[in-house]
């Protein structure tokens, strides 16, 4: 069978909305929604400015969207967090090491991040969504977790809404590599491991 190395044009339209998402991501997070210019976007795409007026009514809606559609990865975590098994202790353990594996180390989840705080003034509902899509649902997973453990005599008994205290110290992480990058002093993975035992050290019951 003969390769095909051109997509046809229903397969390229079907393409151009993430293209175009993919494109804006990259000019906001180095611009800025201010400075960044439609027709920069559809350079990168290879299309004419009209071209996203075809699928994004105003540079505001564009932004909105690509918000949403950067948070893929932490959809993803929160979905495939609901599939862990074991104790609460070991589960506990397995989602703190996954967020690490997901989150810390993902370019676009700490871009995310640094869209949020710089526009989110601008976009309250963009922050809200955020929040309430994928924050509220990690604390929420979190603190079920820990309340679990709590009612199986895994964890001592802690203060309610302890959630964000446990997951704090990788969003601590994520925004000290957005203000210092990769030429931060210290070891990651010491890091995730002193995180990881300090929790553990912190809630797991002692047995008498």
């Amino acid at each position: 069978m003969p390769r095909r190395d051109k997509l046809s044009r229903a397969e390229q339209k079907a393409r151009r909305p993430t293209q175009i998402l993919d494109a804006a991501f990259e000019e906001f997070v180095a611009k800025g929604f201010s400075a960044t210019r439609l027709e920069d976007i559809a350079d990168r795409v290879g299309v004419t400015k009209g071209t996203i007026y075809v699928y994004f009514e105003t540079k505001e809606e564009l932004f909105s969207e690509m918000i949403r559609h950067i948070s893929n990865p932490i959809e993803e975590l929160l979905r495939d967090s609901m599939d862990l098994t074991g104790s609460c202790v070991g589960r506990l353990q397995n989602l703190l090491t996954l967020l690490y594996e997901r989150v810390s180390d993902d370019r676009h989840t700490r871009e995310l991040v640094r869209l949020v705080i710089s526009e989110g003034m601008r976009f309250p509902p963009v922050v809200a969504h955020h929040h309430d899509e994928l924050i509220e649902p990690l604390f929420n997973l979190t603190q079920a977790l820990l309340d679990e453990g709590v009612a199986t005599g895994e964890f001592r008994d802690a203060p309610a809404a302890l959630a964000p205290v446990v997951v704090g110290p990788l969003m601590a992480l994520m925004v000290e590599t957005l203000i210092f990058g990769h030429h931060r002093d210290g070891d990651v993975p010491r890091y995730i491991r002193a995180h990881i035992d300090l929790v553990m050290n912190g809630l797991v019951a002692t047995r008498s």
